[in-house]
């Protein structure tokens, strides 16, 4: 079979032939439609992730979509680059039998993988960590990319009553990150005061944000591709009575992914929730590795017919 394949650390991955996998106990055989490159696939590959080293060659992918033997479609989770095995840039992937979850009518292949685990981050930020009720205002930082755009919408989706995100690119509803030194006042003029704050960049753009935060604010971080830290107020902390609190995806259960994934693919049925992103071949894997064109990479895989079956 045809896959995408890492032969060296800090190199795109180069589309090869391997064999195809087989199935374990508790695995099924996913024929795999499409798969999104990831900021943890690119990560991974690096080398020097704090998950080590992954042993090469391997196929990256750390989620994907296609089809279970029963002809549903369904999107799944792998290990790829974090522990040995391959992942979702392949035609065929072994795949846990209960990570599975299946996408409702009207969520298109790409759109459930372009969304996916980016936006159960964003959808558990807000909700399961931040704790949002309905009518509190919402900063999301870093709102160009995919974990910001879901978070928009979601908040929005929720109740939310003032959301404004900052982005280093224009966007609508977005003020913009530069300069950081007077973010904090204009965010002051766009929102007065915030109750939660969505953040996956930390450093002096999370330190802006949390001066906005009212009485009983939460900001919740998810990420640092600002900054690994960042300066709070100890007065600040203590006189609003403000909660910085950390979030991981690693920190849910497979249950609890599951749920949030099938309100989100909800939506995407729906129309309501989507990030930017576009389409790339699977012979165009190299070139989409690395590229910010136009969003997030979704890798078509292979067209599968909803009649085929995998053996």
């Amino acid at each position: 079979m045809r896959a995408a394949v890492v032969e060296e650390c800090g190199r795109p991955p180069a589309v090869r032939s391997v064999p195809r996998p087989l199935a374990g106990a508790g695995d099924v055989l996913v024929s795999v439609t499409c798969a999104p490159i990831t900021p943890l696939d690119r990560l991974c590959a690096t080398g020097v992730s704090y998950f080590g080293a992954p042993a090469l060659p391997y196929v990256p992918g750390v989620q994907g979509v296609g089809l279970a033997p029963d002809g549903s479609r369904v999107w799944f989770p792998t290990s790829a680059g974090m522990a040995p095995g391959d992942g979702s840039l392949a035609e065929v992937c072994a795949v846990p039998s209960s990570d599975l979850v299946r996408l409702p009518d009207g969520c298109t292949d790409v759109a459930a993988a372009s969304l996916g685990l980016s936006a159960v981050a964003a959808w558990m930020a807000l909700t399961w960590r931040g704790q949002l009720v309905a009518g509190e205002n919402v900063v999301v930082l870093g709102a160009g990319g995919a974990v910001g755009q879901v978070a928009l919408r979601a908040a929005r989706l929720l109740g939310a009553g003032t959301v404004v995100g900052v982005s280093r690119l224009a966007r609508e509803g977005c003020i913009p990150l530069d300069p950081v030194s007077t973010l904090a006042e204009r965010l002051r003029d766009a929102i007065g005061s915030a109750d939660v704050v969505i953040d996956p960049v930390f450093g002096e753009p999370a330190a802006a944000a949390a001066s906005v935060l009212a009485a009983g604010g939460r900001l919740v971080n998810l990420g640092g591709s600002a900054d690994d830290s960042a300066v709070f107020s100890s007065s600040l902390l203590r006189g609003r009575g403000i909660s910085v609190l950390g979030y991981s995806n690693n920190a849910l259960s497979r249950s609890e992914r599951a749920e949030a994934l099938e309100i989100i693919f909800g939506y995407a049925a729906s129309g309501d929730l989507s990030v930017d992103h576009y389409v790339a071949g699977l012979d165009e894997v190299g070139e989409a590795w690395d590229s910010t064109r136009a969003g997030r990479a979704v890798v078509r895989v292979t067209e599968v017919p909803s009649a085929v079956r995998v053996p």
